[in-house]
């Protein structure tokens, strides 16, 4: 069996098992695999003892199928481009931001669309951004290689590539290779286009990796060296003083993103609990604690003025210049035929 159809198998499985790590019975947070990291909410570990519950998932798509389906937990950490399908799905409910003292220190661009908030109130904290882009090992890719997306269509690199089994990332990716930066109009052209290509990259794929520690084990092997990742990856594999760079100015440029958390209705646990993990993920600390630990930035304008512009170049999460493809709301119709159409395309169709 390949390596590819494992990671496929894998990512599978993990649609039937949710992983559930207990310590504050109180209160139960579904968030990404390795979020469960007490630097991000030091505040509430220090008021209650101990983490949260943490329920964990692998993708956004993984994540809304769980809740919808009847999983409970109390506080859930989308990414920003799912917050309608949540509010359309009816299973969250508005903050109360008389109660999170630091909301105001939200870099207000984060909170710059009527989907996040609106005259019914506030749906979603930003807590967290940072890039898709493409990893290489600098010892044998060259950097000219990797100055184009191209290089993912490169026949070169057949077999030791690495794409995300996430249909937002990879989309990014193909709409960005074909010449699009906005996803939120793109016409039937652009699609096929970007379907197009991702067709001509499949057969190239050696693994479509689902969590970052996978993807740096991947890369820390030898068996991939190109991939489409994100930043944690990168920080992993600093961590281990692998050769790892992080082209984020190919000519056609990188793609943002962020996350953050959403209240969700009728969770099982104490709401007073709900505020202060969310208070806790806004504390001026917590910024620095990201940025070590997942190389990512925090949207706690207090707490980044903390982070010298030196630190945040060398996490790879210092501002661009380049071409961007923000992942932003979309059309949850349009994203759900993304979805269909990647699923099709790694099952060779």
């Amino acid at each position: 069996m390949t390596t590819k159809t494992l990671l496929l198998a894998s990512a599978a499985l993990a649609l039937a098992a949710t992983t559930l790590r207990a310590e504050d019975p109180n209160l139960t947070v579904f968030d990404w695999s390795g979020f469960e990291n007490p630097a991000l909410i030091q505040p509430y570990v220090a008021k209650f003892g101990a983490l949260p519950t943490y329920a964990l998932f692998g993708d956004d798509d993984e994540a809304f199928q769980k809740l919808t389906s009847g999983f409970k937990a109390d506080v859930a950490h989308p990414c920003s481009q799912m917050i309608q399908k949540y509010r359309d799905a009816g299973i969250i409910e508005p903050w109360d931001t008389a109660r999170i003292p630091n909301f105001a220190q939200i870099d207000p661009r984060f909170l710059n669309s009527s989907i996040f908030k609106d005259d019914t109130g506030v749906w979603y904290i930003p807590t967290d951004y940072a890039y898709t882009a493409t990893a290489y090992n600098t010892t044998d890719v060259p950097a000219e290689d990797v100055a184009t997306l191209n290089v993912f269509t490169n026949p070169k690199y057949e077999g030791r590539i690495s794409l995300p089994d996430n249909a937002d990332d990879v989309w990014a990716l193909a709409l960005l290779a074909t010449g699009v930066t906005d996803w939120t109009a793109i016409t039937e052209d652009q699609f096929a286009a970007a379907a197009n290509w991702l067709r001509t990259v499949n057969p190239l794929v050696k693994a479509y990796w689902s969590d970052p520690s996978q993807l740096s084990q991947l890369m820390a092997s030898g068996e991939i060296q190109i991939a489409w990742a994100w930043n944690d990856s990168i920080a992993l594999l600093r961590q281990q003083d692998f050769p790892v760079g992080f082209q984020r100015q190919a000519t056609e440029g990188a793609s943002s993103w962020f996350c953050g958390y959403v209240n969700l209705k009728d969770g099982p646990g104490s709401e007073d609990q709900a505020y202060d993990f969310i208070n806790a993920w806004l504390d001026e600390g917590s910024a620095k604690g990201l940025l070590e630990n997942f190389g990512y930035a925090a949207t706690q304008m207090a707490g980044m003025a903390k982070i010298s512009a030196e630190e945040l170049k060398a996490a790879d999460v210092d501002p661009l210049s380049t071409t961007l493809l923000a992942q932003t709301p979309l059309d949850p119709a349009m994203r759900d035929r993304m979805v269909a159409e990647f699923e099709n395309i790694k099952s060779g169709f």
